[in-house]
């Protein structure tokens, strides 16, 4: 009678290579202790859920083109970043730090998903159905149409889903659930990758979209191995601070839409709820006083996004003084400083420097140069810029002021908001109209710039010919 061969792996957290020892360093991802054993038993035939309904090669010209229509979700943010909304048969992974609110935008989505378009399955591995429960209760969702699990078995998940019929299937986590016949642990690489593979296959065989939630290790990356983001249609980031109420929903793949867009959401009582107006939502508390502090049209998109940076100055008590930056990226800042010093002649090398955007939200694109570079010469010099500017601009390394993409986007979100002035690179060639109401400010240098904006008389700005 033949032996049944069962022999031991080892597989790392990050990337998911194999090795058949433990080895302190793993040399894909660089990633040191990062090796867990987990017994592999010998391959057996799988069975298949279902053949797909097209198996045979298909001619592209003869294939039907007609467009299925998507699940329209009841949060137009959540659409918005999906695309339109959810695909049909499309596997969505939704990923985010511990208590950013994950199971709660679920929770939310599938109990106004019954009243509109069917029954919901909502399999927890982390909680009880009188814990998911109680978090309905607070949330005020009567729940009629939504069927909860407490099961982690995926096989007993989708058996269920399949007798229930549900119009979508939401699973929380992908690290709790396990598939028998992998034989390791949950949570392990083996089995989530097997478990991606099992809910890809019931999802694309069954016409039934599945969302499923997925943790995050300390660098803020999907825990597990990179694979399981190939394999999905979309991958979702809920980001936000802990100490602010606003969360953003940032898409970073999307098969079926762009993934540039983003949703934002503000944490209440009775859940996540929806900021239509994101800009006049992050500037509502703005002070008068505006020594340091400067908005920057943003783009998240096609979305543009009003912004206030601020930033802080202060003569250092050590010999290397500190560049702290919350919001925007550490390297881009350095760069801005180099330039203030080299061009502007600021004199920066006994100064502190922390820059901060206000509400927690992340500025990544080099049109908030000027900004930051206007609000760190406003600080240095203890004089205000005028509260009714808005300033964007990528700064070059000689100094100039580069033009950014999607202007009259930007500029059209300034003017709805109330903002009279704006303090852009100047225009060289092509046709551009500022919106009514809107003073445009043509700089060719940061020099200029700092010399117009920072000049202790706000108002006196005027436009440049």
């Amino acid at each position: 009678m033949p032996k049944d061969r069962t022999r031991a792996l080892f597989f790392c957290q990050q990337c998911g290579r194999e090795s058949p020892k433990w080895v302190g360093y793993c040399p894909g991802c660089h990633e040191w202790n990062s090796y867990v054993e987990a017994p592999a038993k010998a391959e057996t035939p799988r069975k298949r859920l279902s053949p797909l309904p097209v198996n045979d090669p298909q001619e592209v010209s003869r294939i039907s083109d007609e467009e299925t229509g998507r699940i329209v979700l009841p949060f137009n943010e959540f659409n918005r970043v999906l695309g339109g909304g959810i695909v049909p048969g499309s596997l969505v992974l939704i990923s985010g730090d511990p208590g950013i609110g994950k199971s709660t935008l679920l929770l939310q989505v599938a109990a106004t998903l019954t009243g509109s378009v069917g029954k919901v399955l909502y399999a927890s591995g982390e909680e009880s159905v009188q814990q998911v429960k109680l978090r309905a209760n607070r949330l005020g969702l009567a729940g009629d149409g939504l069927f909860l699990m407490a099961e982690t078995n995926l096989d007993v998940v989708l058996e269920k889903a399949g007798q229930l019929g549900p119009c979508v299937v939401i699973i929380d986590s992908i690290q709790t659930a396990y598939l028998e016949e992998s034989g390791s642990t949950s949570g392990s690489v083996g089995q989530i990758r097997e478990c991606a593979v099992r809910l890809m296959q019931w999802a694309k065989s069954s016409n039934i979209p599945v969302l499923i939630t997925g943790h995050v290790t300390k660098d803020g990356a999907i825990a597990g191995p990179r694979l399981l983001e190939h394999m999905v249609d979309a991958v979702l980031y809920l980001e936000g601070e802990h100490f602010s109420a606003y969360r953003v929903l940032r898409g970073v793949k999307n098969r079926f839409g762009s993934t540039n867009e983003v949703g934002v959401f503000e944490m209440r009582d009775q859940g996540l709820v929806e900021v239509e107006n994101p800009s006049e939502a992050f500037l509502s508390d703005r002070s008068p006083i505006s020594v340091g502090s400067v908005v920057i049209p943003t783009l998240e998109g096609t979305r543009p996004f009003l912004v206030e940076v601020q930033a802080l100055t202060s003569t250092t008590s050590f010999g290397l003084p500190r560049r702290t930056a919350n919001g925007v990226d550490l390297n881009r800042l350095l760069l801005v400083i180099a330039v203030l010093a080299k061009r502007v002649g600021l004199s920066l090398f006994n100064q502190d420097i922390i820059v901060n955007v206000v509400g927690g939200l992340k500025v990544g694109e080099p049109a908030a140069d000027l900004g930051i570079a206007l609000a760190i010469a406003s600080s240095l010099r203890n004089k205000g810029l005028a509260t009714d500017l808005v300033a964007v601009g990528e700064v070059g390394l000689s100094g100039e002021i580069r033009m950014v993409s999607q202007m009259e986007r930007r500029l059209g979100e300034a003017a709805k908001l109330g903002f009279g002035q704006c303090l852009m690179p100047r225009m060289r060639r092509g046709p551009f109209s500022a919106p009514q109401g809107l003073r445009i400010v043509g700089v060719e240098s940061l020099a200029e710039a700092v010399k117009i904006a920072v000049s202790g008389q706000p108002s006196a700005i005027s436009p440049l010919k």
